[in-house]
């Protein structure tokens, strides 16, 4: 018994499983809803959980060396399965993070990781900029407060403008590839080297 996307996507909404474990558990039982069923949850596919709170524990790293080896990158992306991390749409991902860590060279994942001692400093800075232009002390944090998200979104990987489509950002390419592939996805770190930068903490 045939298939199709639209079957698939059922038995996910019904298990809460991954598109790719639903998709073999209908070709496991020929096309059959309710035998699939009982096949996800014999494997001990079918959850409850939601995505989000589904662990992401493969994935791949990735490694990119700069023509001329000037720059070189690794970076660590994961999701929950093994297979799912050897789709080629997965790989794509992984080596386009590289690119864009070599080519715009983020300083953190995600605001979550910027030390709070760096964004004093920064916020400190955009204050005493709105203090100097003489703009009235009542909106001079809100100003700031602008200036601070403008710089997230230069040092955060993840809301940094994708260097191939500047009209999409890395989250939103991260959050269609998790829809796509039914999988909880993440960014976990990335290192960057720059031949002759200083190696000072």
């Amino acid at each position: 018994m045939s298939f199709s996307a639209q079957d698939v996507k059922k038995l996910r909404d019904a298990t809460n499983a991954g598109m790719m474990d639903c998709k073999r558990a209908l070709e496991e039982t020929g096309g059959d809803f309710d035998k699939a069923v009982t096949w996800l949850r014999e494997k001990g596919i079918a959850s409850a959980a939601k995505r989000a709170d589904r662990e992401a524990n493969e994935g791949t790293i990735a490694a990119y060396v700069h023509m001329g080896g000037k720059i070189g990158v690794l970076v660590e992306v994961n999701c929950e399965t093994d297979f799912v991390a050897r789709t080629d749409e997965f790989q794509a991902f992984a080596r386009d993070l590289c690119l864009q860590v070599c080519s715009a060279a983020p300083r953190w994942v995600g605001r979550d990781d910027v030390p709070q001692e760096a964004i004093d400093a920064e916020k400190a800075v955009y204050i005493a900029q709105a203090k100097d232009s003489g703009k009235p002390e009542k909106i001079q944090d809100k100003i700031a407060e602008g200036r601070l998200n403008k710089w997230y979104s230069q040092v955060c990987l993840l809301e940094q403008e994708f260097v191939k489509d500047p009209d999409v950002t890395i989250e939103s390419l991260l959050q269609e590839l998790s829809g796509k592939l039914g999988e909880r996805m993440s960014i976990r770190r990335f290192a960057r080297f720059q031949l002759g930068e200083s190696i000072d903490a």
